[in-house]
């Protein structure tokens, strides 16, 4: 008996150009396009990238494909195709068997214990940063923030500072990873041909090859160290998986490079946007240092006072909410299947409309205005109208390293200055992150 169920072909969408679709589009505002799409209804279709979208906008959907029916979907052929052009098969980015011999191993980084272990190095190094900020001065929070989440990662993570010419490598191949993003998979050279000599192409692939060789150096000092630390470099150094093989070269490499990137990158994106929002918002920044006063004294915080920590979860959660670090993903159908009646095959993306969801006044009044208290009341909404870290068996595994951070290092930057913005706006951008572009503030003592 035939499906009878109406085909992708049938959804509503923005009609595009012939050939290119809504590359273009896309390419030019993708925030803009993801909130708009949300009027062709909860499931809708556009063709872009050579390929056809059904953009997921419920968040009862989101769930059924991230969690409920996982098993159902892999990571797809776009992100496998993004994972191969940036040319890193971590955890983030690996597959099945693979990925779950990855997974397993990796979890024992990030276990609660872990976490606590970490949350003194998180602070040291807010208080490092934040204190060499001269009064009065402007500097780009973005910047100063990126510089802080790295010495953070790399300390705890991988139990070591990562100071000088090697912090400036790993920040130097961030930036042309993000610059070759954004021109050439999610900006106008994805409409040109692959055979075109691409400037930002050749300049990231000199930046990887600088930082593999850097964490080559990295893994060949810890191992003759002979340390028996429990961080994630050590951790790897001497990794063996549980049927006895051990991980390649290629396979460690991949690992500490993804940490390297989203284990600073996008905590950094989610403080300077919680920065901004509160340098124009007197009375939630006043609750802030009230709260951090009121816990910690004359004190910086500590792992023990995240319970108390209630605005600055709100406030990080909320800068989450408006701008979350990676503002879609994509899954695709292993086999034939359905979302909400309507049939969807393998070699159709499905994008998850992660920035429209979080933006979508069915589940938040005023979506567009930042409210940290939203998230100090009970309202009744659905679990997935706010996703920043994925869900299911695939969510984010650095989520509470990421959270704990966020907390941390905004309860004390609240207690050590006030920043004002000089900069009168935001040109968010999708790179490696949504990266908010230069953010100029100005500092101030309390």
């Amino acid at each position: 008996m035939s499906d009878t169920r109406p085909s992708t072909s049938s959804l509503p969408g923005p009609r595009g150009l012939p050939l290119v679709g809504n590359t273009i589009s896309f390419a030019r505002e993708p925030l803009a396009f993801l909130e708009a799409i949300r009027e062709y209804g909860d499931l809708a279709r556009y063709e872009a990238f050579g390929r056809e979208f059904v953009v997921v906008s419920r968040p009862d959907l989101v769930e059924a494909v991230l969690v409920s029916r996982s098993d159902e979907f892999w990571r797809g052929s776009f992100e496998h195709e993004l994972g191969e052009g940036v040319g890193i098969e971590g955890v983030f980015f690996s597959e099945g068997e693979q990925w779950r011999r990855q997974r397993l191993l990796l979890q024992n980084a990030f276990t609660p214990a872990r976490i606590e272990s970490y949350a003194e190095v998180m602070v040291d190094e807010t208080v490092r940063e934040v204190d060499s900020w001269p009064e009065e001065e402007v500097i780009d929070v973005n910047e100063r923030l990126s510089a802080l989440t790295l010495g953070a990662l790399t300390r705890s993570l991988f139990a070591l500072p990562l100071e000088g010419d090697r912090a400036d490598r790993v920040r130097r191949w961030v930036d042309a990873m993000g610059a070759y993003l954004e021109a050439d998979f999610f900006g106008p050279g994805a409409v040109l041909p692959s055979w075109l000599p691409r400037r930002t192409e050749r300049e990231y692939e000199r930046a990887t090859a600088d930082v593999e060789a850097l964490v080559g150096e990295l893994l060949t000092e810890r191992r003759e160290s002979d340390a028996e630390g429990d961080d994630l470099l050590s951790l790897l150094a001497t990794a063996e998986y549980p049927d006895g093989t051990r991980p390649s070269a290629d396979e460690i490499s991949d690992q500490l490079l993804t940490f390297l990137l989203a284990g600073h990158e996008t905590t950094a994106t989610a403080l300077t946007y919680a920065c901004w929002f509160l340098a124009a918002d007197d009375e939630i920044r006043d609750r802030l240092e009230r709260e951090v006063e009121a816990v910690c004294g004359d004190r910086d915080p500590t792992f023990a006072d995240l319970p108390e920590l209630t605005v600055a979860e709100a406030v990080g959660r909320e800068a989450l909410r408006l701008y979350p670090p990676l503002p879609f993903l994509h899954r695709e159908p292993r086999e034939p299947t359905a979302l909400d009646g309507v049939r969807v095959g393998p070699g159709t993306t499905i994008q998850l409309n992660m920035y429209g969801i979080h933006r979508d006044e069915r589940w938040w009044a005023a979506p567009d205005s930042f409210r940290p208290e939203r998230w100090l009341d009970d309202a009744d909404r659905p679990e997935y109208a706010a996703f920043p870290f994925g869900g299911g068996p695939r969510h984010c595994i650095g989520m509470r390293f990421a959270m704990t951070e966020l907390k941390l290092s905004l309860a004390t930057i609240a207690r050590r200055v006030r920043l004002d913005r000089v900069s009168t706006s935001l040109e968010p951008s999708i790179e490696v992150s949504l990266d908010p572009g230069t953010v100029e503030m100005r500092v101030r003592r309390p």
